[in-house]
């Protein structure tokens, strides 16, 4: 077990721990602070979906910089078991858990996402296997962030308009042209 910390907002510094799971690799501080610095530090009025949630940090952030919504999907137990238990602990009504396939994730009264975390696990295909289904889910002018082994240029109708890598991980924010 490690933990990781939340890098801003009102829940700046507290500590998230991360189940030694198979595949579970939260993002690394230093990608957070980079992503949170192209998004802005204040994400009032947002709602976001976390889609593969793991350790829910990109989630907890988001809800930390006052996203008015954010919905965190995990299909393993485990670490939704760990997910939940971090989500009671912040007792954050705009924070909502789904344990289900990200495939499946029916969004609550056809909710739509401004942002949309996309952090799969590697080798799985995941990226594309989830592409059809950005469109039912995104808002207008929604905006995407993914991380992948591999570096993008679009995903359906968004753009890469920012890219960064850490070590192994190529991280994206994609918008629409």
């Amino acid at each position: 077990m490690s933990r990781i910390r939340i890098t801003g907002g009102e829940w700046r510094s507290r500590l998230v721990q991360v189940p030694d799971l198979p595949g579970l690799r939260p993002t690394p501080d230093s990608v957070r602070e980079t992503l949170f610095n192209w998004l802005g530090q204040d994400l009032r009025g947002l709602a976001c979906l976390d889609l593969f949630a793991g350790s829910g940090i990109l989630g907890f952030e988001a809800a930390s910089r006052g996203a008015d919504y954010v919905a965190l999907v995990e299909r393993s137990r485990p670490a939704f078991a760990a997910l939940k238990k971090h989500a009671d602990g912040f007792a954050c009504p705009r924070l909502e858990l789904f344990c289900c396939d990200a495939l499946k994730f029916a969004p609550p009264s056809t909710r739509r996402f401004d942002l949309l975390f996309l952090d799969p696990p590697y080798g799985q295909g995941w990226l594309a296997r989830v592409e059809p289904r950005l469109n039912e889910l995104a808002a207008t002018d929604a905006r995407l962030y993914a991380e992948a082994e591999m570096p993008l240029e679009r995903l359906g109708r968004w753009s890469v308009t920012k890219q960064g890598r850490a070590g192994q991980v190529f991280f994206h924010l994609l918008e629409q042209a």
